[in-house]
């Protein structure tokens, strides 16, 4: 199935201060969450200038994309401008007929996936005679994302005290979600995941021991998330007398607002606090290697090959994706 075209699906951030609050109300809509609880996360902007770094950071990734490919790349959004539903429209004037379509998250279950389904139905549903969007698998078990997440493993350490590197223990750690939505796609999938990779990285890296946390819940109290907390447990390896931490954060493939305040202002600091070495992995971001796996990704869907894969110790399902705002399964489905 050959594309005309190559469409970068991402999540979308603010680019200034006056952004911040529109864009928290684009994220938060139909959930009726006061202006006031959004003022709070809007500081995390606010520290930033209110400059979110997921749009720079997916220009730089398409640049490097371009340098290695003739097809024509476009850049939309869910919740920022360029809105997909725009970029589609532009797609159509421009004669685009069939797009293969990556979006910035490598897992399964609904906000990973099946949101961005929703995303591929809405802007086609708004377009007329809108081209035909074909997502990309899945592909948090890609080999170059291994190898990028355990080269970044391996820098972070670098960064330690020499006599604390082969002590210090590694936490991989990814978005939390609410337990109510963790099997919404079928068997706990984005969990099963997220805990898949991070053996491969360790691996890879050459760690037979590690933690699995998550990170930046929301919401209110009484509503159960997955745990444990990367604070929490941060908290816990103090108490056990642990003297240096490498986080991975391994469910997030740029530096969201989520890795450069939650881990790299309040993480660090509690560690500090705490007397805990931190050293902070890197994520892919606009790596060369990040666009080499955007394009192998494509080449799976022109050319028919196999996909490139790392095996880990236990199979993982959900590598299915949809076409034109299908769904992996029934479940999945708005």
């Amino acid at each position: 199935m050959e594309p005309d075209a190559l469409l970068v699906l991402s999540f979308g951030g603010p680019e200034g201060p006056e952004q911040v609050m529109p864009f928290l109300r684009n994220v938060t809509r139909g959930r009726g969450i006061p202006d006031e609880r959004l003022a709070a996360v809007a500081e995390h902007y606010l520290h930033f200038d209110g400059v979110s770094p997921i749009n720079g950071i997916n220009r730089a990734l398409i640049e490097q994309i371009e340098a290695h490919t003739e097809l024509p790349v476009y850049f939309g959004n869910r919740n920022w401008d360029p809105f997909v539903e725009d970029t589609v429209a532009a797609m159509r004037d421009n004669g685009v007929r069939r797009a293969a379509v990556f979006a910035t998250s490598a897992w399964g279950g609904y906000s990973g996936c099946a949101q961005y389904q929703e995303d591929i139905a809405r802007a086609r549903a708004a377009v007329d005679g809108a081209p035909e969007l074909v997502r990309l698998r899945q592909y948090f078990d890609h080999p170059l994302l291994i190898a990028m997440f355990a080269d970044a493993v391996a820098a972070a350490a670098a960064t330690l005290p020499a006599e604390l590197r082969k002590s210090a223990r590694l936490v991989f750690t990814a978005h939390s979600i609410p337990l109510r939505a963790k099997d919404r796609c079928g068997q706990d999938l984005y969990q099963r995941q997220v805990a898949y990779t991070s053996a491969l990285v360790a691996a890879a890296a050459g760690y037979a021991d590690y933690d699995q946390v998550w990170q930046s819940r929301s919401g209110p109290p009484q509503v159960p998330w997955l745990e444990p907390d990367v604070g929490e447990h941060l908290s816990a390896l103090a108490q056990r007398g642990t003297r240096a931490v490498i986080v991975c954060p391994v469910g997030f493939v740029a530096d969201h607002i989520e890795v450069v305040w939650d881990l790299d202002a309040e993480l660090r600091e509690q560690a500090e606090a705490a007397g805990i070495a931190f050293a902070r992995a890197s994520t892919p971001n606009a790596q060369p290697r990040f666009a080499e796996l955007v394009l192998d990704l494509v080449g799976e869907l022109s050319d028919g090959r196999e996909p490139a894969r790392v095996v880990g110790a236990q199979p993982v399902p959900g590598y299915g994706c949809g076409v034109n705002g299908a769904f992996c399964t029934p479940r999945c489905a708005p």
